[in-house]
Formats: C-alpha cells, sequence, structure tokens
C-alpha cells in the first residue's frame, strides 16, 4: 500500500508535512537547495528582525540628517553593529527572489519581532518579493512589572491584525506557550486574522559568565522532550480552532514527527536536527514517518492527523491534570 503522505498547510498543498523551519540551514540558496533534494516539502526562511528593519531605517535616516545633531554620549550608536551577522533587509528580499527562481516547493518567509514597527511596510514587501506565506515570530518576554498580561495580549493581537491588513498571502503566527489562558489565546490569535498557528516559540535563556561578570548569550539546540509540551497543545487544540497548526521545537525524529501528527499538526517543523546532523536528516525523518504509517495500515497522513487529539483520544483526561496527578503517583524514582 502505498501512503498518501500529501498535507495542506494555509492553503498550501504539500508533499509531506516535515518542513524545515527557520534556522542558518534555510539562510542560503546552497542550503536551500541541498534541503530540496533532501525531500523538504516547504521551507521556511530564516527571520528579518524588527531590529535588522529599524537599524535599516536609521541608517538612511542618519544619512539624510548627517550633521544636523550629534550627542558625545553616542558615538558607538543606539544599535548594535549589525554589519557582523546581519544580511541586511536588501540582501533577504534578494535570498527570497533566489530561492523563488531555483526551487520548487513553497518558500514562506519570516519576520521576527515584539512590535509593529516597520513590519506592516516589511510584510507587503516580502510579499511583492514572490514568498508564498509569511511566519510572524512574534518573540517578546514580558518583563516590564507595570504592564498586565491583558495589555502584552492585546499588543499580540494588534501587531497580527496590522500584518493580516497588508498582506494578502497566507499567514502563520509563531507564539510561545506562555499565556495564562493558551487555548483562549489562541482562538483570539486566529480571529486577528492567523491562517496557522506555530506551536511553539523556543525563547532562548540568557546566561551569567562569573568570570568576566557579563550577561551572555546561550543557545543549546532543542531536545526530542521538548516536544511533549507541543504535543500537549496540539492535541488540546486540534479540531477546535479554525487554522492550521505547525509543530516546532523537539522534532528530532521520525517518531517525535509521528506524535505531533497523531496530536494533530498539518506540519512537523525541524531545525535544530538539520543544524546537528545536516539535511540527511530531513530524509530519515520522511521516510520513517512514511514507514510506520503504512506499517500500522494508514492510508494518508489525513487519516491519521488528529487520531489522539483530546477530541479523539479514548481518555481525553490524560492531556489535563489527571495526567499530572497519575505521573506523580507513578513515578517510583531510581533504586526503588
Amino acid at each position: 500500500m502505498t501512503v498518501d503522505m500529501s498535507t495542506d498547510y494555509m492553503g498550501l498543498r504539500l508533499a509531506h508535512p516535515i518542513v524545515p523551519s527557520a534556522s542558518p540551514m534555510t539562510g542560503d540558496i546552497d542550503r536551500l537547495l541541498a534541503l530540496e533534494a533532501a525531500g523538504a516539502a516547504a521551507v521556511v526562511l530564516p527571520s528579518l528582525f524588527e531590529e535588522q528593519i529599524e537599524h535599516h531605517a536609521l541608517a538612511i535616516q542618519e544619512g539624510l540628517e548627517a550633521g544636523s545633531a550629534s550627542f558625545a554620549e553616542a558615538t558607538e550608536g543606539y544599535f548594535p553593529d549589525f554589519d557582523d551577522y546581519n544580511s541586511g533587509p536588501d540582501d533577504y528580499l534578494e535570498l527570497i527572489k533566489a530561492a523563488k527562481r531555483q526551487l520548487r516547493i513553497p518558500v514562506i518567509g519570516s519576520l521576527n519581532g515584539d512590535g509593529p514597527g516597520g513590519w506592516a511596510l516589511y510584510a507587503g514587501i516580502l510579499e511583492d518579493a514572490g514568498v508564498d506565506a509569511i511566519e510572524l515570530n512574534i518573540y517578546l518576554v514580558a518583563g516590564d512589572i507595570d504592564t498586565p498580561g491583558e495589555a502584552i495580549e492585546r499588543r499580540y493581537l494588534r501587531l497580527v491584525e496590522v500584518v493580516r491588513s497588508t498582506v494578502s498571502v497566507p499567514l502563520a503566527v509563531k507564539v510561545g506557550p506562555y499565556f495564562s489562558s493558551m487555548a483562549n489565546m489562541a482562538s483570539r490569535l486566529v480571529d486577528a486574522g492567523a491562517d496557522a498557528l506555530v506551536l511553539f516559540n523556543r525563547f532562548y535563556q540568557p546566561d551569567i559568565d562569573p568570570d568576566t561578570l557579563r550577561v551572555t548569550p546561550n543557545l543549546d539546540l532543542s531536545r526530542s522532550e521538548e516536544s511533549r509540551l507541543v504535543v500537549r497543545w496540539m492535541a488540546m487544540l486540534s479540531g477546535r480552532l479554525p487554522c492550521r497548526l505547525a509543530a516546532t521545537t523537539g522534532i528530532h525524529t521520525a517518531t517525535d514527527a509521528v506524535k505531533v501528527l497523531l496530536a494533530g499538526a498539518d506540519v512537523a517543523m525541524m531545525a535544530s536536527a538539520l543544524l546537528r546532523h545536516r539535511p540527511e536528516r530531513l530524509t530519515e525523518v520522511i521516510e520513517g514517518t512514511r514507514q510506520w504509517l503504512d506499517e500500522r495500515g494508514y492510508e494518508s497522513v489525513d487519516q491519521a492527523r488528529g487520531s489522539l487529539s483530546q477530541r479523539n483520544a479514548p481518555d481525553p483526561a490524560a492531556f489535563e491534570r489527571a495526567n499530572y496527578m497519575k505521573t506523580l503517583v507513578s513515578f517510583s524514582g531510581p533504586g526503588a
């Protein structure tokens, strides 16, 4: 039996549900071609950061206003030197155009930030450059003690509304899980204009170097265990929202991909596994997922999707408090 691996993601009909997500692995045309050769159904380009847009606009403004004012306190600039790592908006648009010329699979652009800024403008520019969809990656750490949760939620919703009003291509919204009512917020994001939700944004944690007494950036690639949070919320939201669902974080193996599909994901996105193991891991996950479905008699991905969501699971309470109690009671610890 041949398994129909195709899936729909925001109106994009994909050959299968395994998609490389935004990362350095999708940041140049040679790697994109390698990912396509390895079987990628679509690709999400690395994010164009809000700070890059602002830096670009500031540079233009400084050129226009050169000599009109100066501040001794700002001799090194208000922004970090993006030139060391920032390809800039112009180079990003060139990447989109090259990808659209040379790839035969859908190309999804990505915007990353926490405020409207120049996003409405650049969302439109990305659409004009030819992206098949846009992923809005909202990376907002709510650290202001005077800002209530409802204000943060309004900020998210306003951002989605602004971008949605600007573009006609499908819009995915990538968010973190840290809302007091994740299910309600997911519903409101869809009402604001999201065609898909990407669960979840992985908030990287800074570290402290005790030798230099500095706060340092820290990046640990994800592990399979981190997909459990995604599985839970995917299962709880599946079938309850009029949108597509993408799983990201912790998708390293075919088993990880199968779990999120059974929970209700339309696509499973990979980044860390590809950075560790190169594009060849993509082929392994695609074929492993196909084999798992075939061995268990599934005729298609659509048939398997959501079969273990909360709505369809034999024990729906397993995704909520009952599972918490059962886990604690059943754990006996080492040597017991």
